[in-house]
């Protein structure tokens, strides 16, 4: 599995940088997993950074995280992923949204919840989420079956 992680802004608080780190380090263990933060500005120009990273992936798959976007189960979400053959960018904003032309490059718009949370929890979020369904995959005992 190859993954890249589009984050806009730095993780601030070091509690969830620490356990978001160990998430991706987990998820190192079946494939290789890249991040690459951008500065948190404003929707425009954080949207036209976030498309000039995707226009450099342009085979990937884009799943986009936006509030709007499709719940999933944890194994639906394991089944996607799974099928992906290819590399996988996953983008997260900044804390005012997503510029619409970043939504549009989505192969996937996905929403953890139909709660809202910080960019940093939801990063965290997904680095958990990304463990749990390549574990899944490979039949370990992460989620609880």
């Amino acid at each position: 599995m190859l993954a890249k992680l589009l984050l806009i802004g730095r993780m601030k608080d070091r509690s969830l940088s620490a356990r978001t780190d160990e998430f991706l380090e987990r998820c190192r263990a079946y494939g290789k997993v890249e991040t690459v933060e951008l500065p948190d500005s404003d929707v425009v120009r954080e949207g036209k950074a976030l498309l000039r990273e995707l226009d450099k992936e342009r085979s990937s798959c884009v799943v986009v995280l936006s509030e709007e976007g499709k719940l999933l189960t944890t194994e639906a979400f394991a089944s996607y992923i799974s099928a992906a053959d290819r590399k996988i960018v996953f983008v997260i904003g900044g804390p005012f949204g997503l510029a619409p032309e970043v939504k549009a490059r989505a192969s996937l718009l996905w929403s953890l919840s139909p709660l809202t949370f910080t960019h940093e929890l939801a990063r965290l979020l997904l680095c958990e989420q990304l463990y749990r369904a390549l574990n899944f995959n490979a039949g370990g005992s992460y989620h609880h079956r």
